[in-house]
């Protein structure tokens, strides 16, 4: 799929990988947040970003989003370098994000939140959807129809007339993933998804990670700080410490580093 017009792509020399930032460096006022960092999701994988708080977990994710242009380093999306990269450019590289925060709108519902999503979908102008056209109502059905089997797929369907303020927060959760997932992104950014989760919800989510990794062949960044589901669902992992990367490689080899177990000063890293 190719990038969208305001982010341009150059050719370059690596191929085969759904995601990749190339000595990514990153500084705020003087504060080194990274520090030549090097990260490869490889495609249909679940890459995992840990590390102590303030290791530059968040930042990380902040330049793999275009929140964050970094100072030095590059992005590569499928082998190709990308330039001027912003959030608004995700869906058409077929990228989609979670954040922390939700980002959900209060003032729709959640089927319309969802919907959001599945507007990438749409092909239909302005001007057909604004006559109320019938190609304009067949595409609002099937949007709609995508987005509610989103929700059904989250079990959260029954909610699609409510408002998320007045839901529990793990269902808002979810309605959030669901509208990452209504995208029908090949590449899904995960930004701490299993925060205030119990631990149901927390094994729902890390089965619903593997199956669209191992099914579907979606890849997966994801920055988290609960080990158990990192150490469960992930393929490889990236660990991160005063903004430089300190080890990677397979979730057993990551538990058994020395440097990973230093700078953790002795936290369940496992």
């Amino acid at each position: 799929m190719p990038p969208s017009t305001s982010t341009a792509a150059t050719p370059a020399a690596t191929g085969g990988t759904a995601l990749a930032l190339r000595g990514v460096s990153v500084s705020f006022g003087g504060v080194h947040a990274l520090t030549g960092v090097d990260l490869a999701v490889a495609p249909g994988t679940v890459h995992g970003v840990i590390g102590p708080n303030g290791a530059g977990k968040t930042t990380l994710f902040n330049v793999a989003c275009g929140f964050v242009v970094p100072d030095e380093g590059t992005i590569e999306r499928r082998g190709e370098q990308l330039t001027r990269l912003r959030p608004h450019d995700l869906a058409g590289l077929g990228m989609a994000r979670t954040l922390q925060g939700l980002g959900l709108f209060d003032r729709v519902t959640v089927l319309e939140n969802v919907l959001v999503g599945a507007d990438r979908h749409a092909r239909t102008g302005f001007l057909t959807a604004l006559l109320g056209l019938p190609r304009a109502a067949r595409e609002e059905r099937a949007l709609r129809d995508r987005a509610m089997a989103v929700l059904e797929r989250l079990d959260v369907a029954s909610y699609a007339a409510r408002y998320p303020a007045s839901l529990p927060y793990p269902v808002r959760k979810r309605v959030a993933l669901a509208r990452a997932l209504a995208a029908e992104p090949d590449l899904l950014l995960l930004d701490e998804p299993a925060s205030g989760l119990g631990a149901d919800d927390m094994t729902e989510l890390g089965d619903l990670v593997q199956s669209l990794s191992r099914d579907e062949g979606v890849s997966v960044l994801l920055v988290e700080h609960h080990m158990d589901l990192v150490m469960r669902v992930c393929d490889e992992i990236t660990v991160l410490d005063f903004g430089r990367r300190i080890a990677s490689g397979t979730p057993a080899q990551v538990r058994d580093d020395p440097a990973v177990l230093a700078a953790y000063l002795g936290e369940q890293v496992g």
